[in-house]
């Protein structure tokens, strides 16, 4: 019998965060909405708000199959290809 032991600490590994933006004037918005109630509404809210206090555009929105699954990879190609900024939303 195996046993596993709750309490013991994850590998540490490095973390890479994406680089920021200086400036959000005028970049090409990216929406991943995940499939759950009111995932739509809060993305788009979100989109209109930078809109208007940053001239940004949304140039794609993408809905994954459910909250569980991974952005598809077609999906992450059009949003290097087509954004400079991509925001994902979850509902509830």
């Amino acid at each position: 019998m195996n046993l596993m032991d709750p309490t013991a600490t994850p590998d540490a590994r490095e973390l890479r965060l994406a680089p920021r933006p200086k400036d959000l004037t005028g970049l090409r918005l990216g929406l991943i909405e995940n499939t759950k109630f009111n995932s739509k509404a809060l993305l788009l809210k979100v989109a209109q708000r930078l809109e208007r206090s940053h001239g940004m555009s949304v140039t794609l929105l993408h809905r994954k199959r459910s909250p569980s699954h991974e952005v598809a990879g077609s999906a992450v190609r059009e949003f290097k290809a087509q954004a400079d900024f991509v925001v994902s939303g979850i509902g509830d």
